[in-house]
C-alpha cells in the first residue's frame, strides 16, 4: 500500500493540476499539514462570506462518526447549518476545503442539489430521478473538471473522444482556447501520485476568447459563477452522460511525456468512446 503523501506546499505550487488552488496553497505553512483552524482562518478571510443556499455561513468542523440523524449527516448538515464535517490528517478532506474555498458557490450549489434530492424538495416530477441527481452530483464533486473553451471544434474533439487530434494536432489551439480546471476533490487526491489512467469527468462550459487572457483568479470568479448557474438550473446534471471523460495527464503541459506524439498512441489510456454524448452547451 502506497504511504500518503506528506505535505509539501512548494511541489503542489509546481504542479499544473493544482493551478485553481495555488492563491489558496500560497497562504498555508510550508512546514505542516494544514489542520481546520487553518483552514477556517482562510475561510474568514475570504471576501464575500461564504454562505450555503439556506443562509448558513460555511465553517469547517470535526467529523462526527456512528449513527448520526439525519440533520447532522454530512449534506443535510453543510445545507442546514452550513458545517462542513473535516478529518484532521486527511488529505481527501483538505482538498475539498480548499475547492470550497475556490469555488464556493458551485460548492454551495452542489450540496443543495444533493438537500433537494434528499428530502424531495426538488419537485414530485423528479422523484424518479433523484438517484440520477445524486449520482451526477456526487461525480462532478469528486471526479470534476470544468474545462472552459471559446471553439466549439475543439469542445466536438473532446466529446468525441478525439484525444489525438485534441491534445496533439490541435495543441496550440488548445493551449490558447480551452482550460482545463480541476474541480473534483477527489481527483485532486488522485493527483498527488498521477499515474497513466488519471481520468476527470469533464463538464463543458463556454467562454469568450477574451477568458484566456484574464488572470487566473479572475477566471477561477467567472468560472465559480457559471457552474453555479448551470447547477441551480433543474434541468442540468441529471445523468451521468453530460459529463464527458477527460484523461487528464493528456493535457498539454501537464505530464513530461506528453510532449511526445507517441505518448496518445497508449489506447488503453486514451479510449475511444461514444459518440454523440448529450451535449451540455
Amino acid at each position: 500500500m502506497n504511504p500518503i503523501p506528506e505535505w509539501n506546499k512548494e511541489a503542489l505550487l509546481l504542479t499544473p493540476a493544482f493551478a485553481p488552488l495555488h492563491s489558496i496553497i500560497t497562504r498555508l505553512e510550508p512546514d505542516e499539514f494544514p489542520t481546520l483552524q487553518d483552514c477556517n482562518a482562510l475561510l474568514a478571510a475570504q471576501r464575500p462570506a461564504v454562505a450555503v443556499h439556506s443562509g448558513q455561513l460555511l465553517s469547517f468542523v470535526p467529523q462526527e462518526y456512528g449513527k448520526l440523524p439525519f440533520d447532522l449527516q454530512y449534506e443535510p448538515r453543510c445545507f442546514l447549518k452550513g458545517e462542513v464535517p473535516t478529518r484532521a490528517n486527511n488529505w481527501h478532506d483538505l482538498l475539498n476545503a480548499l475547492v470550497w474555498l475556490v469555488f464556493p458557490q458551485a460548492k454551495a450549489a452542489i450540496n443543495a442539489r444533493h438537500f433537494r434530492a434528499l428530502t424531495g424538495t426538488d419537485g414530485p416530477s423528479a422523484a424518479s430521478q433523484r438517484g440520477a441527481v445524486r449520482d451526477t452530483s456526487t461525480l462532478l464533486d469528486e471526479s470534476g473538471v470544468i474545462v472552459a473553451y471559446a471553439d466549439a471544434e475543439l469542445a466536438g474533439l473532446l466529446r468525441d473522444f478525439r484525444w489525438k487530434e485534441l491534445f496533439w494536432q490541435q495543441r496550440t489551439q488548445v493551449l490558447s482556447g480551452m482550460g482545463f480546471y480541476l474541480f473534483g476533490h477527489g481527483l485532486y487526491e488522485k493527483a498527488l501520485r498521477p499515474y497513466t489512467g488519471l481520468t476527470g469527468q469533464g463538464l463543458l462550459l463556454p467562454v469568450e476568447q477574451e477568458f484566456f487572457t484574464w488572470p487566473c483568479n479572475r477566471q477561477l470568479a467567472h468560472l465559480d459563477t457559471l457552474l453555479a448557474g448551470y447547477l441551480n438550473s433543474g434541468e442540468h446534471c441529471r445523468s451521468t452522460r453530460e459529463l464527458t471523460p477527460v484523461p487528464v495527464l493528456g493535457i498539454p503541459g501537464w505530464a513530461a511525456d506528453n510532449e511526445n506524439v507517441t505518448y496518445y498512441d497508449n489506447t488503453g489510456y486514451f479510449r475511444t468512446g461514444r459518440h454523440g454524448r448529450h451535449a451540455n452547451n
